[in-house]
Order: C-alpha cells, then sequence, then structure tokens
C-alpha cells in the first residue's frame, strides 16, 4: 500500500516548455453589456492544445508557433478565428448566434452559473448572489438556491443546518479554498462561523466530489472561495441591524504593501441580547449570542516566478445562552433551578496555500495545501454537560500536468491529516487520534466540444478505518447545442463523530446508548456509502429570452451507517446499519429571464429517504417528501450609477415525520406528521453609488410559526422534555436593515 502511494506521488510527467498566451473572452447577449464567457473553448488550429475560460472569463493556453489562428467557440455563439502573432495578452467579444449558451441567472453580473462543458455538477455562485439576502454567515447563504436545503433553526441554539440530496451536513464536504473547513468538532455550529461578507464565491457540486479533497464527501462539495486582499476593496463597512435586535458588523481594511505582497484584516461581530418568547412556552426563541471573529490574511504574487501564496491567521469567539426565560447562568447552571444552556467556543486556524505555475512550461504546476486548527468547546444542556476539545492537522500536495496535449489533464498527489479528539459526554471521557495518509490521481479528457470525463482514484490508510480505495467518476456529454447530460458515480468513507454532530439532541431528556461496542469509534464501524447520479441540462430561447431547464436524479446507498434511533422518546439509541438505507433525490429546475433584469428561478424536489431502524424501514424523521422554491429578481436601469434591486424567495415544504412519541404522556403526544410550510423571504437594495448602498428586508414576511416547538415545555426536567421537533419557523417574521460602503 505505501508503495502505491509513493507512486502516486512520483507519477507527474515533464514536458517541454513554451510561451503563455492569456486574455479573457466576453459575450454582449443582454443589451449589449459585456460580460465575462464562462465556459468557452479556446484551441489552435490544426493543433489539439486548447483550454477553456474561467467563471471571471480568462484563459492561459501555451502559445505554439506552428499556427497564428486561434480558434474561439462556445455552444449557442458564432465561432471566431483570431490570427495571434506574439503571447501578448487578448480580450474578444464573441456574439451569440440565438442566445446566451451559459445557465445564467442574470442581473449586471452572473450571480449565479452552471457550465455546459465541466464533467462535474458544479453550480457556481458568485458575490452578487450572495447579496440578495441578509447573508450574515455561511450556514444563511444557501437561502436564495434550489441546491442545498436550509432546515429552520433548532429551538435552543437557533443554528441554521443544511441539507444536499436529502442527507445531513456531515456528509457533505465542506471547505475553505478547498481546504476541508467544516468538520470534526465544528460540525454543528461551523457554517455560522464564516461571515458571509469574506466569502468571494461558493462553488456546489452534487454527488461524489474530486478525489483531490479528501475521502469523506458522499453527498456532494461546497468549497467557499474568500475575498482576495489584491482584489477586495481597500476598505469595507457592512452594517446590519434585525428586529430582534441583531445587530453585525463586518469591516474589511486591505493594504498593497508592495507590488507583489498584499494583506486583509477582516473583523466580524454580532450580538443578540434580547430575551424573546413569541410563543409563550416560557423559553428562548432564539439563543443570546456574542461572536467575535478575526481573520488576518496575507497574500504574495509574483508572477515572473509562477507564485502565488495565501496565509490565513485566525481567531474566533463565540459565546451562546438559551433556555427559559428566568434561567441565571451564575446560579441556575446545571441545577434544576431553571432548564438553561451555554456554549462557549473558541477556535483558531493557521493556514497557507502556495502555488506554482512553471514559467516555462505553464501547464505543469504544484500546490501546496496546509492547515492546523484548535477547537474548544465548553457547553452544557440542562444537565447534560458536554465538552470536546479537536486539533486537527490537514496537509496536501497536489501536482497538475497534461499528457500529450491539453485534452487529457492529470492531478496527482500525497495528503496527510491529523485529528486528535478529547470529548466528555454522558458522563464519559472520550478520547482518539485519526491518522490518514494518502495517495490520488485524477485524469481528465476534454475532447474540447462533446464529451468531457473526470477519473480520480484514492488510496489511503488509516489508523481506525484501515486501508481502502476511493474511486470518482465524472462524465458529461453534449448531443446538441446548449445541452449536457451528466453521470457520476463515487465512493465515501468517513467516521461519524455522534456527539458533536447530534449535540442537539443533548437539549433532551433521552438517555443515551451505544449499542454496538466491537468498532474502532466509539465502538461503532465507519460510515460507507455509494452515490450514483445523472443530470440534464437543456438551454432554450421562450417568448425570444433565454430560459433553460436542469433535472437530476441521485441516490445515495449506505454500505454502512451509523443509526441515529430516536423512535422511542426516551431514548436515542446509536448502532450500525443492520439492513438497507437510502436517499434518492430528484429536482427540476426552470431558470427564465422573463424581461430584461427580471429573472425568475423555480424549482421541485423530491426526497425518499429511508433507514432500517430497530423498529423497521421508516421515513428519515423531519425530511420533508416535497419541496417548492421560487425565487425572482429584478434591477432597474442604472442611472448616475444609482439603481434599484428586488429580489423574493418563497419556500415550501410538505408535512414532515415526527420520530414517535407514542412511549410519552398523553399530553405529550404529537400526531405522527407536521403540517406543510411555507415561507417568503424579500429584499430591497438601494445603490446610491458604487461606493454606498442600504438594503432593507424580510424573512417570514407571512408571520407562519411552529406552535409548541419544545415538547414538555411545562416540564423541562420530567422525562418527555424535547426541543428537537422543529419544523416550522418559531421566532415568526423578522425584519432587517443594513447599509455597505467600500472604497476601492
Amino acid at each position: 500500500m505505501k508503495k502505491l502511494l509513493i507512486l502516486f506521488s512520483l507519477f507527474p510527467l515533464l514536458l517541454l516548455g513554451q510561451e503563455n498566451l492569456n486574455g479573457t473572452i466576453y459575450d454582449s447577449s443582454q443589451d449589449n453589456i459585456k460580460q465575462p464567457l464562462f465556459g468557452a473553448n479556446l484551441i489552435w488550429l490544426g493543433t489539439s492544445i486548447g483550454t477553456s475560460t474561467d467563471i471571471d472569463g480568462n484563459f492561459s493556453l501555451p502559445f505554439v508557433d506552428s499556427t497564428n489562428n486561434l480558434i474561439i467557440s462556445y455552444v449557442g455563439f458564432k465561432s471566431d478565428t483570431v490570427v495571434i502573432t506574439s503571447a501578448t495578452p487578448i480580450k474578444h467579444v464573441l456574439t451569440p448566434t440565438n442566445n446566451l449558451d451559459e445557465v445564467v441567472v442574470q442581473s449586471r453580473k452572473v450571480a449565479t452559473s452552471r457550465s455546459y462543458l465541466k464533467a462535474q455538477n458544479t453550480l457556481l455562485v458568485s458575490s452578487d448572489e450572495l447579496l440578495k439576502a441578509a447573508c450574515c454567515n455561511l450556514s444563511e447563504s444557501f437561502e436564495t438556491n434550489p441546491s442545498i436545503d436550509v432546515n429552520f433553526s433548532d429551538a435552543v441554539t437557533g443554528t441554521k443546518q443544511i441539507k444536499m440530496l436529502g442527507l445531513s451536513s456531515p456528509y457533505i464536504l465542506i471547505a475553505t479554498e478547498n481546504i476541508p473547513a467544516i468538520r470534526g468538532a465544528s460540525q454543528a455550529f461551523g457554517l455560522s462561523f464564516i461571515p458571509g461578507t469574506w466569502v468571494e464565491s461558493i462553488q456546489i457540486t452534487k454527488g461524489a466530489g474530486s478525489v483531490v479533497n479528501g475521502f469523506e464527501s458522499i453527498a456532494g462539495q461546497i468549497n467557499a472561495e474568500l475575498v482576495k486582499p489584491s482584489t477586495d476593496n481597500k476598505f469595507f463597512v457592512n452594517l446590519y441591524g434585525a428586529s430582534s435586535t441583531r445587530l453585525e458588523l463586518n469591516t474589511h481594511f486591505n493594504t498593497k504593501i508592495n507590488d507583489k505582497i498584499s494583506t486583509g484584516l477582516y473583523l466580524h461581530g454580532n450580538t443578540h441580547q434580547e430575551k424573546h418568547d413569541v410563543n409563550n412556552d416560557g423559553f428562548l426563541d432564539m439563543p443570546l449570542y456574542n461572536q467575535v471573529n478575526v481573520m488576518n490574511r496575507w497574500q504574495y504574487t509574483n508572477p515572473e516566478k509562477g507564485l502565488v501564496t495565501f496565509v490565513n491567521l485566525r481567531y474566533l469567539d463565540d459565546e451562546k445562552q438559551s433556555g427559559q426565560l428566568n434561567f441565571n447562568p451564575d446560579t441556575d447552571r446545571l441545577t434544576t433551578n431553571a432548564w438553561g444552556s451555554e456554549i462557549d467556543t473558541r477556535r483558531y486556524e493557521v493556514s497557507a496555500k502556495l502555488g506554482y505555475v512553471n514559467p516555462e512550461i505553464p501547464w505543469q504546476s504544484l500546490g501546496v495545501q496546509f492547515a492546523f486548527s484548535n477547537h474548544k468547546q465548553d457547553s452544557y444542556f440542562g444537565l447534560n454537560e458536554y465538552n470536546i476539545e479537536h486539533t486537527s492537522i490537514y496537509s496536501n500536495i497536489i501536482y497538475n500536468s497534461i499528457i500529450d496535449d491539453s485534452r487529457h489533464k492529470i492531478k496527482t498527489g500525497i495528503n496527510y491529516t491529523y485529528d486528535a479528539y478529547n470529548e466528555f459526554a454522558i458522563q464519559q471521557d472520550f478520547e482518539r487520534t485519526e491518522r490518514s495518509f494518502g495517495g490520488f490521481f485524477e485524469y481528465s479528457f476534454d475532447d474540447l466540444e462533446y464529451f468531457t470525463m473526470t477519473a480520480g482514484l484514492r488510496v489511503d490508510t488509516h489508523n481506525l478505518l484501515g486501508e481502502f480505495i476511493t474511486p470518482r467518476l465524472h462524465m458529461r456529454y453534449s448531443p446538441w447545442g446548449k445541452s449536457a447530460i451528466r453521470a457520476s458515480v463515487g465512493r465515501g468513507k468517513r467516521s461519524a463523530n455522534i456527539f458533536t454532530e447530534n449535540q442537539n439532541l443533548f437539549a433532551s431528556s433521552r438517555n443515551f446508548s451505544i449499542l454496538n461496542t466491537n468498532g474502532t469509534i466509539y465502538g461503532l464501524d465507519p460510515e460507507i456509502a455509494w452515490n450514483y447520479g445523472v443530470s440534464y441540462l437543456q438551454g432554450f430561447n421562450l417568448f425570444g429570452r433565454p430560459a433553460d431547464v436542469t433535472l437530476d436524479f441521485y441516490r445515495t446507498d449506505f454500505q454502512n451507517q451509523v443509526v441515529v434511533d430516536l423512535e422511542n422518546a426516551q431514548e436515542v439509541n446509536f448502532y450500525n446499519l443492520e439492513g438497507g438505507s437510502y436517499a434518492n433525490s430528484f429536482q427540476a429546475e426552470f431558470n427564465y429571464n422573463v424581461f430584461a433584469h427580471f429573472n425568475l428561478r423555480t424549482a421541485y424536489k423530491f426526497y425518499d429517504v429511508k433507514t432500517q431502524y430497530k423498529s423497521g424501514k421508516l421515513i428519515k424523521p423531519l425530511t420533508p417528501k416535497h419541496r417548492l422554491f421560487a425565487n425572482t429578481s429584478y434591477e432597474t436601469e442604472i442611472k448616475n450609477n444609482s439603481n434599484w434591486k428586488f429580489d423574493a424567495t418563497y419556500n415550501w415544504l410538505s408535512q414532515q415525520r415526527f420520530p414517535s412519541t407514542i412511549n410519552n404522556p398523553t399530553q405529550y403526544r404529537l400526531d405522527d406528521y407536521s403540517k406543510s410550510v411555507g415561507t417568503l423571504n424579500a429584499q430591497i437594495t438601494r445603490v446610491f453609488s458604487p461606493k454606498f448602498e442600504v438594503y432593507l428586508g424580510g424573512e417570514n414576511i407571512t408571520n407562519v410559526r411552529q406552535d409548541n416547538p419544545i415538547v414538555s415545555a411545562d416540564n423541562p426536567f420530567g422525562t418527555s422534555f424535547d426541543t428537537n421537533y422543529v419544523y416550522g419557523p418559531i421566532f415568526g417574521s423578522m425584519y432587517y436593515a443594513g447599509l455597505r460602503y467600500k472604497l476601492k
């Protein structure tokens, strides 16, 4: 096995060097406004050397001496042949034959886009899309996106969780700048630890992801790219206030030290200190909290030597208090005087990325990633105490090159991960150390027109999970204009952190039991699953305006799963799967540019998620079978550098199955299923100038509220108390306002 890992790391092929041609490709298909064109093909006439543009329309292509004719093409656009006589950077505009050939929900810039050319089913979300909602942290960045489900805040911590393909966030590999970030101890609250203003763009990949980022991805991958000190505003401030008395402040300070070094200081603070009990159950509808989040980011760029380096230093201090209105932590902590909870988190992070592109051989590059973090959480929920400290080290070395020509690309490398856990839960100490060393190889083929394939393989050795192989395959075929048929298959493996991933269950009177004790992690075996998916994307013209439809189906089959069994209302049982467990997800999405600057996005999702419990095969609790989504956005014409922006999002969820409450006393029993629920969010933004804008919005404008979200709220120390039956909003309507000011 170790010899195979070494073979992976030594595989790179060395090729002869050439000069590089750089440039940007644009389209002018909407109101003659020039926009970067993502995914345009470029190829030298009479050769097989080519490439495609990125989300900003940029490309880098080896310069050849055998021809000076560069062919630029995109499905639905007129192909152009440009005469190139030197390696001077170029800018070129393609003319559409009918309409846009990229799926674009467009305002003045690309807000979200899917390429017809990539093998993976990836949605790119730009900063323009993130500004359509308050987007105070990463967990709130998906409100206007139908691919990610945002759950309602739970009844104690107030934290929103996300799902993809019917599976919760632990089955999603969540990274920042392709370094896994939301994992281990940060799984429960980590999304709320990344401020929205720090995010430049988000890439959402459905199904099996790339083997480069690790073996843990099962349902998909989410990668958040952070703003860069060299391109971010010199000064930026975002001030936010909500009717719930939630206040937030974000400030960015960026400085250019010299022509190669830039640095940025990013400050985030939020607070909520007013008690609310709209439903009169004696419990806070949302927690009291304070958060201080600081990041210092350094960037070094040396184009002559082909070097780009980022170094991040980060500190987080987060405090939450929840429980009964009369709870006083100074006198009532871990007593029966009043039910209360406190969650105090301290986190330190150091991360670095080094990228090197060989100036002599531009298709060869080397990337080095390193991250260290220490995450410490001290918390209690009523009489249940839970503490965890997680120290993590992640390192990755990636080599990129081509085989023969640019149609055949490879990535190969090695990575090492170290995780040390020290937990106190259910009155016991749990300690473990996980170490993994792995090698990967990924081959990509692109015929630069109809067919694209990415095949990857990982080989890992893990001190607790053993030695195993992780295969991943993605394919894309475009049989006709403005179409893309995709298929993917892949395997994922992970260790379940049963307490930190389910710590909301501590806010109940349930007794915790681990029924299997022969495994290596809490006595349980690792989770293993296969994910299969197909997707069809079709663009077309509707009444002279661009539109597109996406249909996709994904299935996740678990070979083993750590089952979280809540079917006895007085217990939570963890055990290895005995039988079948699967998640089927179908989504139909329709996007339409109704008229200039007005866009409509709708989606329907169907979930069939079932698991074999001790009591039988049942629908996964609190998972709606049907979801409807609709989003509209409109911008007025820009006059004197100012305009208006309007955005509205509607979500409807069908009924959801409750875990059984038959063992509770009659007054604490619930129906088998919840009610359906629909919510409406909206935001208006007034842009006064490129420097200054204000926004006003509302969440849950129709004031939908779940009645009695807490079971046995009148007797929180009784055997039936449980805060985990939330299927809808608790607080009701919430309105907010804010301002953004920036200096270039």
